[in-house]
């Protein structure tokens, strides 16, 4: 079969224009460019740390070392958090068998589509002393103001609480397909060793799941990172938070870069350790044919428990904060200005679907170079720079909108400041000053959430299909448009809604790069919540929820089929 492929993918590689393989290593090597960029940007202002000298001396000696040990901290506790409860959660759906199972193997992917930003509203208004839980204590046991005891949510211990509930999904998705495929094999060798179940969970089962584990957690952690609504609203100062004071509060651009620098640089230090923790193991999944390890049912107590364990994180990140944001609403719902709602949602979704259509244009062009690649230099150059691309959702938004920002605002200032000395005219700001800045940010940072969606679904298109249009005389344009186009649709649907979704949910690189007056829902929720309106921030935070949920939708509908029900 591999060499019947490679036969047939033959033709199609020569039916290429003359010079085709040049333009596609020259477009894709371009696209690498600009997506590095960001990045140069960043580590440029260096260059120039004289002008920033007394700003950054002031953040260095007061600002960095606090954002530093609050980042660790936020981390740890984050980590330690999602890794146990995604982890846990994970097994119980998958190994155990109790009364509401199939839908606690959907229904624990539901916080996914919650921001952080928005359930630290939501938990601010619950637990907050004018709030209803406080309220309620007060009027069961008598207490009074200043008399009683009660945790602050808008701490880091409630920053890390809150990033815990709404990312651990992404270790109980990985972690779920890992344990999903144990063997009967496995569990009866195990114990045919003499080990406990609890022994054979410890030694066997989770060794086979810690790199899809490893995964979640690290993907956890970069978004805690790249964060800045929690964490600025309540009040804990990290790498994030810093590079906006630097920005915003100081003025100084370079700190601000300086400091996004800082933050890229302990970002890849976190991707590394993870790649060495790895270090050299194998891990390999079980055929298809193999038996699957029975679930363990469970009764009485035991039942109890398992449906506890799982009800707890779907209650806690997904249906409080959804009650909170409800009864928000309609306490405020006779005081919503309709028009502005209906203009920042329609800014909102513009910007969605552009950025989604850019970022598909782009990488279905990606995608099929690296599918023509030859063998030789030429395709490694393209698959090189295909991957250098996919780098960017590493990057937080805040580095992202940095590092576009600087270079941007200077090729703004040098166009403008020629013209009006050659003809007198002046530009502005050509694309700093447009949503131009915006597009080029969601372009770096969700490439790679729709490339890897192409990329399987062109996976599935074999090279006969190619071969049998060329034979029929259709161009590559014509097969392209005729057969890969078709069965590429549905794939392309996913990236795009992806894509949609995470544009809608972007805060850090829409707060610094819109134009002026161009709000979108998540700059308004954060606006408002920053005002203590909370009301008014309700609607806007339920709209990014209700489009949150459509990916989410549509992965519980693909477990649901992998379940074979």
């Amino acid at each position: 079969m591999a060499a019947a492929a490679t036969t047939v993918s033959s033709p199609w590689r020569r039916a290429l224009p003359a010079g085709g393989g040049l333009w596609a290593v020259a477009l894709v090597l371009l696209g690498a460019a600009l997506i590095a960029l960001p990045v140069a940007g960043v580590f440029a202002s260096f260059v120039h740390a004289e002008q920033s000298a007394d700003t950054l001396a002031h953040l260095l000696r007061y600002v960095v070392p606090r954002a530093a040990l609050e980042t660790f901290v936020l981390a740890l506790l984050v980590t330690a958090g999602v890794t146990i409860l995604g982890t846990t959660s994970a097994w119980l759906v998958t190994a155990l068998d109790f009364p509401g199972r199939r839908f606690f193997e959907w229904a624990l992917l539901l916080p996914l589509a919650m921001p952080g930003y928005i359930v630290a509203y939501a938990y601010t208004d619950l637990l907050q002393y004018s709030g209803p839980v406080q309220s309620a204590l007060r009027g069961a046991f008598g207490w009074e103001h200043g008399g009683y005891w009660f945790p602050d949510i808008r701490s880091l211990p409630g920053a890390a609480l809150v990033f815990t509930l709404v990312l651990y999904p992404y270790v109980f998705l990985l972690a779920r397909t890992a344990f999903a495929g144990r063997t009967a094999s496995m569990v009866d060798a195990a114990r045919s060793l003499g080990l406990s179940p609890w022994q054979t969970w410890l030694r066997v089962n989770l060794p086979l799941a810690r790199p899809a584990v490893a995964a979640g957690t690290l993907l956890a952690l970069m978004e805690t990172l790249a964060d800045y609504g929690a964490v600025s609203y309540f009040g804990v100062q990290t790498f994030t938070t810093s590079i906006y004071r630097a920005w915003f509060n100081l003025g100084d651009r370079l700190a601000a870069s300086q400091l996004a620098a800082v933050l890229l640089l302990v970002v890849l230090v976190v991707v590394a350790l993870e790649l060495r923790a790895r270090g050299q193991a194998k891990f390999f999944t079980a055929p298809n044919s193999a038996r699957p390890a029975p679930r363990t049912a469970l009764r009485g107590a035991r039942a109890a428990f398992a449906v506890a364990g799982c009800s707890v994180p779907l209650l806690l990140g997904f249906v409080l904060p959804i009650a909170a944001l409800l009864s928000l609403f309609f306490a405020s719902a006779t005081t919503i200005d309709w028009s502005r709602y209906v203009q920042w949602f329609g800014n909102t979704v513009l910007l969605g679907v552009l950025a989604a259509l850019l970022t598909l244009a782009a990488v279905v062009g990606v995608a099929f170079a690296v599918r023509l690649a030859p063998r030789g230099g030429a395709g490694r150059a393209i698959r090189l720079g295909a991957r250098a691309m996919n780098l960017g959702y590493a990057v937080p938004g805040a580095v992202i909108a940095v590092g576009i920002l600087i270079p941007l605002a200077a090729f703004d200032n040098a166009v403008d400041g020629w013209l009006r000395s050659a003809f007198g005219v002046g530009t502005g700001l050509l694309f700093t000053g447009s949503v131009i800045a915006l597009l080029y940010a969601y372009l770096v940072r969700y490439f790679a959430v729709a490339y890897q969606p192409i990329e399987a679904g062109l996976a599935r298109i074999t090279p006969a299909m190619e071969a049998s249009a060329r034979c029929l005389g259709a161009s590559p344009w014509e097969a392209f448009r005729r057969v890969h186009l078709p069965l590429l649709a549905p794939s392309a649907l996913a990236a795009a809604l992806l894509v949609l979704v995470d544009v809608m949910k972007e805060l850090p690189a829409t707060l610094v790069l819109r134009p002026f007056n161009f709000d979108t829902l998540a700059v308004i929720a954060y606006q408002m919540a920053a005002d203590e309106r909370l009301g008014e921030a309700a609607l806007p935070s339920l709209t990014i929820v209700a489009v949150g949920l459509l990916p989410v939708i549509w992965l519980s509908r693909a477990i649901e089929r992998s379940s074979g029900r």
